[in-house]
């Protein structure tokens, strides 16, 4: 069904929205697939559709952005549901200018690797920043112990294939992790939801519409409640959509223990599932107690 149409904050396209009644899965009929023109080098400064991040910015004080605290509460919560150690092969998929890599090696916690495609990677790589490129991860199936794909799902126009390429990537048994905003929240009002910037994000998941591609694409998924790490992640999130860039005294003093369980309990942002790549038939064992199950 068509859910309606909405206008591109760039180009000034018209953008139709669908969605499946059988798995709500939400998707721009009509994407803007000029990647290069998208995701150029003014989209990564801060000056394309996304206004409110800047990676060059990121890459470039990586002490001061705000974004340390998305790459913190990542690594938290991983080290939660598996042990991580020096042996642990990780990648980062879609990871942008490798700040989230760049960030576990500093940590000397992983083997930690990139794969982006956009205009940024190669000044990452100028960094020391490994970051994969097409022909090196195809030859890289099965070799990872953790994959995660951190505000990356919602970009492809082809999210089933992109699955099961991550599923490709992983050994059995190993951890998908990844964060998209949950549309279940504004499924009447999605044309209005601020998350939905219909240049880029081409498509929009609900729990039970990644329940199902999970399944679909050689995962199990896990519904967990809030795991360790997103009172960090969800802390970067509201800074970011408040246009803030640099860490500050003020925003230290915030009880973001209580203010990002407010976001959660709005924006339902840890409501989707986790994936585990089937194929094994125990999960690893995390390194602490596991979160006790949450219904989708």
């Amino acid at each position: 069904m068509e859910v309606g149409v909405k206008r591109g904050e760039v180009n000034r396209r018209q953008f139709h929205l669908m969605r499946c009644d059988a798995c709500f899965y939400s998707f721009v009929a009509d994407p803007w697939t000029d990647f290069a023109e998208i995701y150029s080098r003014d989209y990564y400064h801060g000056k394309g559709v996304d206004p409110t991040a800047d990676y060059v910015f990121e890459l470039e004080n990586p002490s001061n952005t705000v974004r340390i605290y998305e790459w913190q509460g990542i690594l938290k919560a991983v080290k939660s549901l598996i042990p991580i150690s020096k042996d642990t092969r990780w990648l980062d998929f879609g990871c942008g200018n490798g700040g989230l890599v760049r960030h576990c090696l500093d940590k000397r916690v992983c083997q930690a690797v990139g794969f982006e495609e956009g205009w940024i990677a190669p000044v990452a790589r100028e960094k020391g920043i490994p970051i994969m490129n097409e022909q090196e991860l195809a030859s890289a199936e099965g070799q990872f112990d953790v994959v995660t794909a951190i505000e990356v799902l919602e970009h492809s126009t082809t999210p089933l294939e992109t699955l099961r390429r991550i599923r490709r990537l992983l050994r059995p048994g190993g951890l998908f992790l990844y964060t998209t905003g949950n549309a279940e929240r504004y499924r009447r009002n999605l044309l209005k939801w601020s998350y939905f910037v219909p240049e880029m994000h081409v498509g929009l998941f609900e729990p039970r519409t990644l329940e199902t591609a999970l399944k679909l694409t050689g995962f199990r998924p896990e519904f967990m409640s809030l795991l360790p790490g997103y009172t960090d992640i969800i802390r970067f999130k509201l800074l970011k959509s408040l246009g803030v860039r640099e860490r500050a005294v003020w925003e230290q003093l915030v009880p973001w223990q209580i203010v990002s369980r407010l976001v959660d309990w709005r924006a339902g942002i840890t409501a989707h599932p986790i994936g585990w790549a089937a194929g094994a038939e125990e999960r690893p064992e995390p390194a602490s107690a596991a979160p006790t199950k949450a219904t989708p």
